[in-house]
């Protein structure tokens, strides 16, 4: 999760049999206490559902807004969308980061823990 500026607030690494509601809903649960200030949360079509808005509101009372891409099939920028693509793109500068050859997910989460200490202290 990121904030406006595409600043990390809460990063959770899962397997690749878990879907993305439910990785978002861990991210979520284990930064509790630090996003308990969230009053909005933006997503794309893939996390729009009940269960996931609802999960979300039990863990911090925020509503969710799910930014649709157009209609038309033509490319134009939407604002609510571009800051999240932004920053898996400064991620991809991080060689180590483009396949996951780790073993352990909590090697993965701490390099791209780490990686997101590179962008912030440039």
């Amino acid at each position: 999760m990121v904030d406006t500026l595409g600043l990390a607030h809460a990063i959770a690494v899962t397997p690749a049999n878990v879907t993305d509601r439910a990785g978002a809903l861990e991210a979520f649960t284990k930064r509790k206490f630090d996003l308990s200030r969230v009053e909005s949360v933006r997503v794309d079509g893939g996390y729009s559902g009940k269960p996931f808005s609802d999960g979300i509101k039990e863990q911090s009372g925020a509503t969710v807004q799910v930014a649709k891409r157009n209609e038309l099939h033509t490319f134009t920028v939407l604002p609510q969308r571009w800051i999240v693509e932004r920053s898996f793109a400064w991620l991809e500068k991080c060689p180590r980061l483009w396949k996951n050859c780790e073993r352990k997910l909590n090697t993965s989460l701490q390099f791209t823990h780490l990686a997101f200490w590179v962008l912030l202290m440039k």
